[in-house]
């Protein structure tokens, strides 16, 4: 017997979603004997991204039943099931955990509709659920909601079910949960790790360093390193020794230490450190009228950019903000194309830039200070941010715009003095991907302190 079922949550940070939809199918092989499905009210906020791609918002759930109240009828209609998903490590561990919430410790096997389609299925372009059951002419209703999905399950595990003429592989990709996924030599590894933004670097038997890693909780990104099964972990898992680790505090400290490290270490696990990182840049010009005009266009060879950006979407993500904050032209920053005035002059949030109707000066004054707040070129600059302990800040040295090491300092050292400051700094290579990490960092971060010198 199996429960086939679908599961929408709040979405946010693992372990803390909530259920807001369950659909659950009781199927015996061959039809569906018994379903349940029901909204339920979290008790929590639902993350804006969630409410676009369901539909559920908060005041549909109001009135719907907490998880409480609906518990007993899913421990009953899953009872003596296996617990059937489309990608059912995620469903069966939030089912887990709101009846961890309870007190009650829910145990079912399971199976992965995604798992079992890869293996019956081979070489598909995707096997998201949308796009298999499209590919497989499964028809479904109501996308991204939990009755919608679990039906499009039913009806693909139903082709699994005909394509595994002889049941091994069905068998075989039953989890039978054990009490611990690790084994215990990686469990003491992990109980060493600090819960801190820092770099970590893991250690074969040899003391090799074979991946360095940046995060700003080491001890989860490990056990993530331990417990997922994706190429790279299971290598890990096999090779792992030992994980030594570097505190940092900082986000950019770490970014700009993994970066380097990994150049120079060059650790067998790491994926070589991709040239493109970065693929679109903010260029500027001034037109035949006289107005500076802002764009985002791919990085140029020969020419080069205000900063940059990791791609396109994020680039005019930032441009649309610089419209909003320092009133520009939608049309001189690239965001519309017209031959007359821009949309924004029509509902009177431009000053008439586009049809030359404000002075060039007036603009220019406006656009320039985009330019100078994300570049740092021939400037001598310091950047202050978290460092390892309370009484600690971590400093990033930039001397005419080129980046030249980071270090640590007490909250009582004098900073300002030249000698102090470059003898607290451990020298550091500047190159493209060390311009990126700053420049994004600093546009992401508005409690980095910048002092000039």
């Amino acid at each position: 017997m199996y429960a086939i079922l679908d599961i929408e949550t709040t979405g946010g940070k693992y372990n803390e979603e909530g259920i807001t939809e369950i659909a659950i199918y009781r199927f015996d092989g061959h039809k569906v004997t018994d379903q349940f499905i029901s909204l339920v009210n979290p008790e929590r906020e639902i993350q804006p991204f969630v409410v676009n791609l369901t539909g559920i918002n908060s005041n549909m759930l109001k009135n719907a039943p907490k998880f409480y109240e609906v518990a007993k009828r899913i421990v009953e209609i899953t009872e003596d099931c296996i617990v059937v998903a489309h990608n059912s490590e995620f469903d069966y561990r939030i089912l887990k955990t709101e009846f961890r919430r309870l007190g009650f410790p829910f145990k079912r096997k399971t199976l992965c509709t995604v798992e079992l389609s890869q293996q019956l299925i081979p070489n598909m372009e995707s096997y998201s659920l949308g796009k298999l059951t499209r590919a497989l002419g499964i028809p479904v209703s109501d996308r991204h909601r939990a009755n919608g999905d679990a039906l499009a399950t039913v009806k693909l595990f139903k082709m699994l079910l005909n394509k595994d003429s002889d049941k091994k592989i069905i068998k075989q990709a039953v989890k039978i949960e054990q009490k611990s996924k690790l084994a215990p030599n990686l469990k003491e590894i992990i109980e060493d790790l600090p819960s801190e933004t820092g770099v970590y670097y893991i250690h074969d038997a040899e003391g090799n360093i074979i991946y360095i890693g940046k995060s700003n909780n080491i001890r989860k990104r490990v056990t993530q390193h331990f417990t997922n099964k994706n190429s790279k972990s299971k290598k890990i898992q096999v090779k792992v020794a030992a994980v030594t680790y570097e505190k940092t505090g900082s986000e950019l400290v770490a970014l700009l230490k993994e970066s380097e490290e990994i150049k120079t270490n060059k650790p067998i696990l790491n994926r070589a450190l991709k040239r493109n990182q970065f693929t679109q840049g903010l260029y500027s010009f001034i037109d035949n009228n006289g107005y500076v005009n802002l764009r985002i266009n791919p990085i140029k060879k020969d020419e080069k950019p205000i900063t940059t950006f990791t791609n396109r979407k994020s680039g005019v993500s930032f441009m649309n903000k610089m419209v909003e904050t320092y009133e520009l032209c939608t049309k001189l920053c690239g965001l519309e194309k017209t031959e007359s005035s821009c949309f924004n002059y029509g509902i009177e949030e431009c000053l008439g830039a586009c049809i030359q109707n404000e002075q060039p000066e007036l603009y220019n004054k406006r656009a320039n200070i985009v330019i100078e707040k994300n570049t740092y070129d021939n400037k001598d600059m310091i950047l202050i941010d978290r460092g390892r302990f309370i009484d600690e800040k971590s400093v990033i040295l930039i001397e005419d715009g080129v980046f030249k090491g980071l270090g640590f300092f007490d909250l009582n050292h004098q900073i300002n003095n030249r000698e102090i400051l470059e003898s607290l700094i451990t020298p550091m290579q500047n190159d493209r991907d060390t311009q990126h990490i700053i420049q994004s960092y600093m546009r992401r971060n508005n409690r980095l302190k910048v002092v000039h010198l």
